[in-house]
């Protein structure tokens, strides 16, 4: 989507404001000893509440479609977590994958924590550079980049500290649907892509993994993991195309890292 006016900038970011307050409560729901299951009921109840949908639900094809409010991801599962009845503990990276819809306009963004506190170095190291890589990335959706000039930062960013992009998702434009144009890789080449234009609503996201990107889909039809059982995060930004600088319209990036 394309905004055209400062009416619709204004209604977007009323939008973007009730979604990260919902995800706000939902991080603060994150902790030892609570099951992913508790914190999308959370999440479904906020929505009822607010009189908003979360559009994750119903996603996908007729004979399998998506019956929960949220993803939420654990340790090396990448994506599209199905949310379990299993209690999170002490060192577990959580990914909380959300987003609704009111009015026609979407939203959808991410955020990852580690429970209690970093089981290892690597894994500190891991959630830090995701978040790094993401937040460059979308700081630079200004008039002039390009998708390739955003998926490079990303990619170069991870890849300095050793580890992977998944190549097999996308970041994307947003707005009265779910998943618009243009695609954004989490990789790319400088100046190649699309380029980005004023007023243009994108994701801007990446799973970084901490091995190699060989991944599966779990039997549950959903649920993306590592063939290699590697740890992954993921970070999402919305975000609006600026003239000289991004206008972050989900700003979890000052949201504590550790629950």
């Amino acid at each position: 989507m394309i905004l055209k006016s400062s009416h619709q900038l204004q209604k977007y970011q009323e939008v973007a404001k009730l979604s990260t307050s919902i995800l706000w409560q939902l991080h603060q729901k994150v902790e030892a000893g609570v099951t992913p299951l508790e914190v999308d009921a959370l999440a479904e109840s906020l929505c009822l509440q607010h009189g908003v949908r979360p559009n994750f639900k119903g996603v996908g094809s007729p004979d399998n479609p998506y019956k929960y409010s949220t993803c939420i991801s654990v340790n090396d599962t990448v994506v599209h977590g199905i949310p379990q009845d299993v209690p999170l503990k002490k060192g577990d990276l959580v990914k909380v994958d959300f987003g609704i819809e009111k009015d026609d306009y979407n939203t959808d963004h991410c955020f990852t924590v580690v429970v209690g506190d970093f089981i290892s170095k690597q894994d500190e190291n891991l959630l830090k550079t995701g978040k790094e890589a993401v937040l460059k990335a979308a700081h630079m959706a200004k008039v002039g980049k390009t998708t390739g000039d955003l998926g490079y930062a990303m990619e170069s960013t991870v890849e300095a500290q050793g580890f992977t992009v998944a190549k097999e998702y996308v970041g994307h434009g947003i707005g009265r649907t779910l998943h618009d144009e243009p695609h954004i890789p989490a990789w790319g080449i400088p100046g190649r892509g699309q380029k980005l234009k004023e007023g243009m609503v994108i994701c801007v996201e990446a799973q970084v993994i901490a091995g190699d990107n060989n991944l599966y889909t779990d039997k549950d039809g959903w649920s993306v993991k590592t063939k290699d059982g590697s740890r992954v995060v993921m970070f999402e930004y919305m975000v609006v195309v600026g003239k000289k600088s991004a206008n972050i319209l989900t700003p979890t990036m000052d949201w504590p890292l550790v629950r």
